[in-house]
């Protein structure tokens, strides 16, 4: 079985661009790279960006999307590691999704093509979210993320939002009342029931039901082809090893 790894190029970029020179991030990123192929033992390897604004900013009506960013300029090592990364390494994005979207979306296409294929990010809601195997190559250590705590972390999200996205969850509810709730769900209950009853606890009914919709999909990680509505070219393999 072909092994690939699929990297969340985003959380690269942010991680090298602190570097004093372009010349020395560059080295870095093609040094990190080169660390993350060797580590997983893949055969290809493709990066993922995100390029523009996604879908989630037409999701969001309770506050805009991510609108505690708003301003924040990246500096312009930052753009100059994106243009190398995408004409060096191959690495791509697709407009209306953000990496780690299409990370997850091709992981599955990937998986159902016969390859074995591991994430490499050292972001929270991608170790977490996505079940699967995991190297985080800030820390160049593996992971594996059951079904189970990635449906459960899912919907712990749904409960609190996520606050470095500026997505508003339950006001005043944090991760220990979130854990309390989902680790201790009646096996009646699914996932779905249990944290719309908390938003129905909290809003009136119209209102509840819009805001847990609205923060499901803000903070839900596309992971299937089936959500995906863009070309096959994005899964192309351009970056043997």
């Amino acid at each position: 079985m072909s092994k690939i790894v699929l990297i969340d190029a985003d959380s690269l970029l942010y991680f090298e661009m602190g570097r004093d020179t372009l010349e020395e991030a560059i080295q870095g990123i093609d040094q990190r790279i080169e660390q993350i192929i060797l580590e997983t033992g893949a055969e290809s390897y493709i990066g993922y960006l995100t390029l523009g604004k996604c879908f989630r900013y037409d999701v969001a009506k309770t506050k805009p999307y991510k609108y505690n960013r708003k301003g924040a300029m990246k500096p312009p090592i930052f753009y100059a590691l994106r243009a190398h990364v995408q004409q060096v390494h191959k690495f791509r994005g697709v407009s209306g999704y953000e990496a780690d979207d299409m990370v997850g979306i091709a992981k599955d296409y990937f998986t159902s093509k016969g390859y074995e294929a591991v994430i490499s990010s050292p972001d929270k809601d991608v170790l977490q979210q996505m079940p699967g195997k995991h190297y985080n190559y800030q820390k160049a250590e593996f992971y594996e993320t059951s079904e189970q705590h990635a449906k459960d972390f899912l919907w712990k999200q749904v409960l609190m939002g996520d606050s470095t996205d500026g997505i508003p969850g339950i006001p005043g509810l944090g991760p220990k009342t979130a854990d309390a709730i989902i680790d201790n769900m009646p096996n009646v209950l699914n996932h779905h029931q249990v944290v719309l009853s908390q938003y129905m606890a909290k809003f009136d009914t119209p209102e509840a039901v819009e805001k847990f919709a609205e923060t499901f999909k803000l903070v839900y990680i596309l992971k299937k082809v089936s959500e995906f509505d863009g070309s096959e070219e994005a899964f192309n393999i351009e970056a043997d090893v």
